[in-house]
C-alpha cells in the first residue's frame, strides 16, 4: 500500500487546468474560421466552394459565409482561397445554443451559448449524460469519452455519463442518425425523465455531415428533437465539447 501511495505522490496532479486556463491544442488544430471580404478580382472564382466536400460555404457580393454545423474542418477552403478570405484560427469555442448562430459571415461574432437561469439552477451543480451513437464513426464518441479520463476529469464539475436513460438529465448524440438508429434514439429520449436536454455533438449530429441528404440517414438530430446545444467539429476537440457543456449549464460564461 505504501508503494502505491508513494507512486501516486510522485505522479502529482495530472488533470489539466482547462477551462480556467487556455487548452493545450495541437499545432495542426483548426478552430473558429476567420472570414473577410474577398479581395477585388476573386469575387466569382468559387474555388473555396468547389473545395468544400460538404457544401458548407456560400459567397454573396464577394463575401464568404460558412455553416459551422456542416463544416468538417478539413481546411480545404482556406487552402483553395488565394485571397485569404477564409482562414482558420485557434479558438476552440465553437458551440452555440441555436442553429442560426453557426452561420458565420465576415465580421460576425463567435457562436454563443445563451445563459438560461432555469438550466443553471437545475443542472449547474450536477448533470448526468446518456451518450447515444446514432451511426457515428466513433471519433466524436472517443473525444467525449476522453473527458472522463484523468487528464480532463469532467466529473469534477458534477457531470457524469450514465448507462441508463432513466438516470439521465441530458442526451448527447453523435452520428448522422441513421434510419436504423432512429427508433432506438427516440425511445432513449422518451425514457428520460423531465426536464431533459439534448446535445448534438459533431457535424454529423448537427447536419448529417458527410452523410447529409443520404436516404440511409435523417441528416442529423434537428429534424427529430429540439436541440439545446450544438457542438461543431469532425470530431470536436475535447476542449470544445467541455467548453460547450459548461457554458450550457452556466458553469462558465
Amino acid at each position: 500500500m505504501f508503494k502505491v501511495l508513494k507512486e501516486r505522490l510522485s505522479q502529482g496532479y495530472r488533470t489539466g487546468k482547462f477551462p480556467y486556463a487556455p487548452p493545450a491544442l495541437p499545432e495542426r488544430f483548426l478552430g473558429l474560421p476567420k472570414l473577410s471580404p474577398c479581395p477585388e478580382g476573386c469575387k466569382d472564382c468559387a474555388k473555396c466552394q468547389e473545395a468544400c466536400p460538404v457544401d458548407c460555404i456560400s459567397t454573396q457580393d464577394g463575401k464568404p459565409s460558412i455553416d459551422l454545423g456542416k463544416c468538417i474542418f478539413c481546411g480545404g477552403c482556406a487552402t483553395a482561397c488565394k485571397g485569404k478570405a477564409i482562414e482558420f484560427g485557434k479558438s476552440h469555442r465553437l458551440s452555440a445554443s441555436s442553429r442560426d448562430a453557426l452561420l458565420l459571415k465576415p465580421g460576425s461574432q463567435e457562436p454563443s451559448v445563451e445563459r438560461d437561469r432555469a438550466i443553471k439552477s437545475l443542472f449547474g451543480r450536477s448533470m448526468k449524460i446518456r451518450q447515444v451513437s446514432a451511426g457515428g464513426c466513433a471519433a466524436c464518441e472517443l473525444d467525449f469519452n476522453v473527458l472522463h479520463t484523468l487528464a480532463w476529469d469532467i466529473g469534477r464539475f458534477g457531470i457524469q455519463a450514465v448507462a441508463s436513460p432513466r438516470h439521465a438529465d441530458c442526451i448527447l448524440i453523435t452520428g448522422p442518425v441513421t434510419k436504423n438508429m432512429k427508433l432506438a434514439l427516440l425511445k432513449t429520449f422518451e425514457a428520460m425523465p423531465e426536464p431533459k436536454l439534448v446535445i448534438a455533438c459533431g457535424s454529423c449530429a448537427i447536419s448529417g455531415g458527410l452523410y447529409a441528404d443520404r436516404d440511409e440517414t435523417c441528416s442529423g438530430v434537428g429534424s427529430l428533437l429540439h436541440v439545446d446545444l450544438f457542438i461543431p467539429g469532425c470530431p470536436p476537440h475535447p476542449s470544445t465539447i467541455l467548453d460547450g457543456i459548461l457554458r450550457l449549464v452556466g458553469r462558465i460564461s
